[in-house]
């Protein structure tokens, strides 16, 4: 079997819906399969989950993790992925030795918030993810994001949903329901990882510092602030206006009242401004393509 019988050493992963399998196929090819967690899911019939696959095969953009198959015998739900070899945005910013630049950061995000536009705005119906998190959004080797568990949502009612520590919006702690708008609220606790490295929520931190939201939202405007926030493993090597105007669009996507965040369509205007003004500042300052120290000054006017 591709993943040698679902052994440990192909493990790549685990979330809310079950565990996540390399599978190494005889010519080469390499796909991720998801082993449902049927302990943890309500029951389906065999029927209602082909329904399910149906709907996530429907779902097609260049930012989505593409569905290849399926298998639902001998008591087991599985779902085939194609692989992505540089795995979770969140391993990345946590685990790995080599940091993410300042311009790929921003290309992620942009990245995650087409597929996020694409979800809510483009598809018919609109599809809310749900299980929005940097865990879940995994990276192949030009570091092109690819959002994963798009369209699993219909697996498990909202009230079954369980909280993701962190990401979940104010609301969703309080009702239980999820929309578009808790989505973008996932969606910038994501772009507040990618800003400072941090966790979205860290117990090893003080007190007043464990989430990362309420930690880091009355700083967002604060261009002092900003600075000692970023995360230390980009050496300062970061665009100053370029940071400002991200956390300018993670400020409107934490807001605690959902009818003012803004929808995915604008974010992503806002993004496709900030990559645009980014790769002019860098053609201006010699067009080598590196980032901007905020120390340097003498650049800041040609960056967003």
């Amino acid at each position: 079997m591709a993943t040698d019988s679902f052994s440990e050493d192909n493990l790549v992963g685990e979330g809310s819906f079950g565990r996540v399998y390399k599978a190494q196929f005889s010519d080469g090819k390499v796909l991720a399969v998801k082993k449902l967690n049927l302990t943890a899911l309500p029951s389906r019939s065999s029927d209602e989950f082909i329904e399910i696959v149906a709907n996530i095969t429907r779902l097609h953009h260049p930012n989505l993790t593409e569905l290849v198959g399926y298998c639902s015998e001998h008591g087991q739900r599985l779902l085939v992925y194609e692989f992505h070899k540089n795995g979770a945005l969140y391993d990345l910013l946590q685990l790995s030795d080599e940091p993410l630049s300042w311009n790929d950061r921003v290309k992620i995000a942009l990245g995650t918030a087409r597929a996020l536009e694409y979800l809510h705005e483009v598809c018919s119906p609109s599809v809310i993810h749900k299980n929005f998190k940097s865990s879940n959004i995994l990276l192949d080797m030009e570091l092109n994001p690819h959002l994963s568990d798009c369209g699993l949502e219909g697996l498990v009612p909202n009230a079954e949903f369980q909280l993701n520590m962190g990401y979940s919006a104010p609301e969703v702690a309080m009702s239980g329901q999820y929309t578009m708008k808790s989505d973008v609220y996932s969606f910038g606790v994501v772009m507040l990882e990618l800003m400072t490295g941090r966790k979205p929520f860290d117990s090893s931190r003080p007190r007043s510092e464990q989430s990362l939201v309420q930690w880091a939202t009355p700083q967002l405007h604060d261009i002092d602030a900003l600075d000692r926030m970023v995360d230390p493993a980009l050496k300062g090597l970061y665009p100053a206006k370029s940071l400002s105007r991200f956390a300018d669009v993670i400020a409107l996507c934490v807001q605690s009242e959902p009818e003012f965040r803004p929808p995915m369509s604008e974010v992503v205007q806002a993004l496709v401004r900030l990559v645009k003004r980014v790769k002019m500042s860098n053609r201006m300052a010699g067009g080598d393509g590196q980032e901007t120290s905020r120390r340097a000054g003498d650049q800041d006017d040609y960056i967003l």
